[in-house]
């Protein structure tokens, strides 16, 4: 006869649980059962993060070189530390780097918020134009740069041909991608129209996070809009712009796919970023050691730059 109250799966498996291991869960405090729950999960992302990062600091001081597996291996201290500090050419690519940086965040960070204050209006067919604005960040970097690059052929690009309609230049008279001049500027222009919607969002949720009743009070203060724009709503809003810089700022010192399927860092090294150069340290010129150390002043740089940035973020969100 069936027991009118059949056990359910927790009453299966504690029965079925070996009784010294029972004995042994039930002697485990709560803290304990939920380091044994969230231990492999640890372990996995140490395997992950932590061990690559303590492998490459090793390589760092070494001259290995990873397409020569079998020879010797040597200690040279700081010495691939000071190459790389006193290396032009790696210079001139956080050159390029500081120029892509300060661009792309300057004009991101402006059409961007400038697209939130406006999308915040709720005029209409605010939520259609929201989509449309969208689009490019939901694109794979591979197509972006596959696509622009097509864009961009002075003859068949429609780039050329819309920026001679607005300006009269020939269209053929200039090449954005293989002009040395102009190269560093293509791949800006790619990236704020791909990223520029991401800041738009986050400066968004700062905009619809003010409460309505502040400009209340300051229409009963009879303020003017301007007024209100500059001590209610850029205030208030700083915090997100803040962590939207923070954000791109930290993707777009590693960038690396979309301009290399642009330019590859060409022409010449004009556009070579500093992780374009450390892929060529590394894969196409196999200085292993040498690629580490640059890898490990990169990480550091961006590291204390960003906690530096963090500490003048809380500052102004505690203010």
């Amino acid at each position: 006869m069936n027991s009118p109250n059949p056990p359910g799966a927790i009453e299966r498996v504690a029965q079925s649980t070996p009784p010294v291991l029972a004995t042994r869960l039930r002697g485990l405090s709560d803290r304990a059962i939920a380091w044994l729950f969230i231990g492999p999960t640890m372990a996995l992302l140490l395997a992950i993060n932590i061990f690559p990062l303590i492998w490459t600091v090793r390589l760092s001081f070494t001259n290995f070189r990873a397409n020569r597996p079998n020879a010797t291996v040597l200690g040279v201290g700081i010495d691939n530390y000071v190459s790389v500090l006193t290396d032009p050419d790696i210079w001139l690519a956080m050159q390029a780097t500081a120029h892509f940086l300060f661009w792309t965040i300057a004009l991101q960070t402006l059409i961007g918020f400038a697209l939130a204050y406006l999308i915040d209006r709720k005029f209409r067919g605010h939520g259609f134009w929201t989509t449309v604005i969208l689009v490019p960040m939901m694109l794979s970097p591979a197509v972006v740069g596959n696509f622009w690059a097509f864009l961009y052929q002075p003859q068949i690009g429609l780039f050329n041909y819309a920026v001679a309609f607005l300006t009269g230049v020939p269209p053929s008279s200039f090449e954005m991608l293989g002009s040395v001049r102009l190269a560093p500027w293509a791949i800006v222009i790619v990236d704020t129209w791909m990223w520029t919607p991401y800041v738009m969002l986050i400066c968004l949720a700062g905009l619809r996070s003010i409460p309505d009743y502040i400009y209340e009070a300051a229409e009963v203060d009879r303020a003017s809009t301007w007024r209100q724009f500059w001590s209610i709503t850029l205030p208030m809003v700083l915090p997100f712009i803040m962590l939207a810089v923070l954000f791109r700022g930290i993707e777009n010192f590693k960038m690396f796919d979309m301009v290399n399927l642009l330019t590859s860092g060409g022409p010449g090294s004009t556009t070579e970023l500093a992780s374009i150069t450390l892929k060529r340290e590394a894969f196409e010129k196999w200085r292993t050691g040498y690629s580490s150390a640059f890898a490990i002043i990169l990480f550091v740089a961006v590291f204390g730059l960003a906690n530096i940035y963090v500490k003048a973020l809380n500052a102004v969100k505690n203010r």
